[in-house]
C-alpha cells in the first residue's frame, strides 16, 4: 500500500508538507471521515452475486482516449474492502417483484413521462407521442406515460423483455430497490474495480481492443449517430443482461447496454484530495455518477464505454438507457 506522500505525488498534487493547504487538508479529512462512516449493508441475499476480495487497484486513466474534463484521471491506487456485487444488472422481472411487494411507483410514473430515444418511436406516431425534445440533443424525446413497464410509451410493454435490464429508473428509484433488497448501490470505486475484472489499466473489461478478432463484446452504437445504428453487435436497444460473455470476475454487461448508477455524487476533481481507502465521493452535489456507457454510445461523440469513463445525471433523471446493479458488504 502506498504512503500518503506517494499517493499525492502520483496524483500530481503537492503534499501538504511541501505546500500547506488548509483547503486540501479539510477535503482529505472530510473524505476520510465519510469513508469511515459509509453505509454498510449485509442483509440481502447473495444469490447471483459475485464476492470480490477487494484490495488495491489502479483507478482512473491518463490515456488520450479519456475525457479529462470528466475527471477520469489521474491514475491513482485505491484500496477497497471485500464486497458482493450483482453478476447482472437488475432485470425487469426483478423489478416486477419489487413493485408487487411494495407498490412502489417510480419517479417517471409519478411525473407521467420519461425520456425515450427518437429511434424507438414509430415515425408515424412521432407527433402524437413526443411532447418536447432536449435542446442540443433532440434525439431525446419527452414521451407521456413512458416508464419502466412501458419503455417506449403507452403502447409498449416488457412482456418479452423480462431478462433485460430495467430502465427508466432514476437514482432515487434505484436506491429504493436496493433498500428493499437489503443491498446498496456501488461506490464508483467499487464499480470500476469490479468492471475491470482483474485486469490492470485496460480500456475495456476484456483488454484494449474493442472488438478482438472481430467479436463484439458489448452493446454500443455502430454506424452514424443518431440517424443509423447498424446493430452489428446484434442489438439497437437494451439487450438481455446475459447477451455477452462476462468479464474476468463473472460480471455481465458491465460495459455498454445501459448506464449504471453509482452511489457517489459527481465532481470532476474531488478525488485529487480524497482518501484512497474506500472512497465514497463528495459529501454533496447536484448529480450522481453513472458508469459503463450504453447502447447509444458511439466513438464519434461518447466513447464512455471504457471502464475508467464516467458521467453524471441528476438523481431524478430517467431514460431508456439508464439502469443499475446492487452491491452488499461482506
Amino acid at each position: 500500500m502506498k504512503s500518503e506522500f506517494e499517493l499525492f505525488a502520483a496524483a500530481g498534487v503537492p503534499h501538504p508538507c511541501c505546500v500547506p493547504s488548509k483547503f486540501r487538508l479539510e477535503k482529505l479529512t472530510a473524505s476520510r471521515s465519510a469513508s469511515a462512516a459509509r453505509i454498510r449493508v449485509s442483509s440481502g441475499s447473495t444469490d447471483n452475486m459475485v464476492k470480490l476480495d477487494g484490495g488495491s487497484f489502479l483507478m482512473g486513466t491518463d490515456t488520450k482516449e479519456g475525457f479529462q474534463r470528466d475527471g477520469e484521471g489521474p491514475v491513482r491506487e485505491v484500496a477497497l474492502d471485500p464486497f458482493y456485487i450483482d453478476a447482472y444488472p437488475v432485470t425487469n422481472s426483478q423489478f416486477v417483484e419489487f413493485v408487487k411487494a411494495t407498490g412502489y411507483q417510480t419517479e417517471s410514473e409519478r411525473l407521467g413521462w420519461s425520456f425515450v430515444f427518437q429511434g424507438h418511436i414509430p415515425p408515424e406516431r412521432y407527433d402524437e407521442l413526443v411532447e418536447a425534445t432536449v435542446p442540443g440533443a433532440n434525439w431525446w424525446c419527452k414521451v407521456g406515460n413512458a416508464d419502466w413497464s412501458r419503455p417506449e410509451g403507452p403502447d409498449s410493454n416488457i412482456e418479452s423483455r423480462t431478462s433485460h435490464p430495467v430502465v427508466h429508473v432514476s437514482w432515487n428509484d434505484a436506491l429504493e430497490y436496493c433498500r428493499w433488497a437489503g443491498k446498496r448501490l456501488p461506490t464508483e470505486a467499487e464499480w470500476e474495480y469490479a468492471a475491470r475484472g482483474g485486469l490492470e489499466q485496460k480500456l475495456y473489461p476484456w483488454g484494449d481492443e474493442l472488438t478482438p478478432d472481430g467479436r463484439h463484446l458489448c452493446n454500443i452504437w455502430q454506424g452514424e449517430f443518431p440517424v443509423l445504428d447498424l446493430a452489428e453487435d446484434g442489438y439497437s436497444a437494451p439487450a438481455p443482461v446475459d447477451a455477452f460473455p462476462p468479464n474476468g470476475y463473472g460480471l455481465y454487461t458491465i460495459t455498454g447496454n445501459a448506464w449504471e448508477w453509482c452511489q457517489d455524487w459527481f465532481h470532476p476533481t474531488y478525488h485529487v484530495s480524497a482518501t484512497r481507502t474506500n472512497p465514497v465521493g463528495p459529501l454533496d452535489g447536484s448529480a450522481k455518477v453513472m458508469k459503463g456507457g450504453s447502447y447509444l454510445c458511439h466513438k464519434s461523440y461518447c466513447n464512455r464505454y471504457r471502464v475508467a469513463a464516467r458521467t453524471s445525471n441528476t438523481p431524478d433523471s430517467a431514460t431508456t438507457n439508464i439502469s443499475f446493479r446492487c452491491v452488499r458488504d461482506v
